[in-house]
């Protein structure tokens, strides 16, 4: 199914006949499917939105680059183009994200029942002297080799360059998309953390690297209800890597 929001086509999906309402909020990079197990998890006792931020999947991608507090505009706003009122919000990585700036907003248009962050973004991570000393390097290249008349003489060379830089997730983006992805992952959201009021299960692999176990203690810590679960051998889709453990989880905690 798709709906319009501001001129951008979204799509999205709803399974489960449930009387509540579950939201799931992808990661980044991702498509709403790959969280069919997440739904089909709870979808007995709840109905399940699955949907594409603008630039995954299959929706469109926003028009301009989007920080994480231009993310959480447009949840809003498909929110209530789906007239929901109230609903558990279950967030992986980028999702989690918007769940935070969501949950902690004065004027959000629905309530939050629960939460669920799996493997959750966030958190801005701790960088070692070699890290720094990494990144001051490459600033001071790109200074250089975005310069047109260095260019114009080396062609290859810069090219050869741009090629090596960036995650995964950077590398296979669009040009949009990046300046969205370079503006979420220096946003450090820890200081909302406490103005969480919602019973909160914070998922985590042990092997994650993306988002790694500090992320998850400090969360823990910060938010005031919250309690941690580890799926041990796990890296950064731990429901995905452990769906048997993750389905016990969910449904221990949200259906009981």
């Amino acid at each position: 199914m798709n709906v319009t929001i501001d001129d951008l086509n979204i799509y999205y999906n709803i399974t489960g006949e449930g009387e509540r309402t579950a939201v799931i909020l992808q990661g980044w990079g991702t498509e709403a499917g790959m969280y069919d197990l997440v739904a089909k998890a709870i979808a007995d006792k709840y109905r399940v939105v699955q949907f594409d931020f603008p630039g995954f999947g299959g929706s469109d991608e926003p028009r301009e680059p989007w920080n994480v507090s231009a993310y959480t505009d447009f949840f809003c706003k498909f929110m209530q183009a789906l007239d929901i009122k109230e609903a558990t919000l279950i967030g992986h990585s980028y999702g989690g994200r918007v769940i935070i700036k969501a949950a902690t907003r004065q004027n959000v248009p629905f309530s939050i029942d629960r939460i669920v962050l799996i493997d959750s973004a966030g958190v801005l991570p701790v960088r070692t002297f070699k890290q720094k000393v990494k990144i001051r390097r490459y600033k001071i290249l790109k200074a250089l080799l975005v310069n047109k008349v260095f260019y114009t003489l080396f062609p290859e060379v810069v090219d050869e360059w741009r090629s090596r830089q960036g995650s995964a997730d950077y590398k296979n983006a669009t040009p949009m998309m990046r300046q969205c992805l370079v503006m979420a992952v220096n946003e450090d959201l820890t200081d909302r953390l406490p103005q969480i009021k919602q019973d909160t299960l914070l998922v985590w692999g042990d092997q994650d690297t993306a988002t790694p176990m500090r992320d998850a203690h400090i969360m823990e810590e910060k938010i005031p209800h919250a309690g941690l679960v580890v799926l041990t051998g796990s890296g950064h889709f731990s429901y995905a890597e452990q769906p048997a453990k993750f389905t016990g989880i969910l449904r221990s905690y949200l259906i009981g």
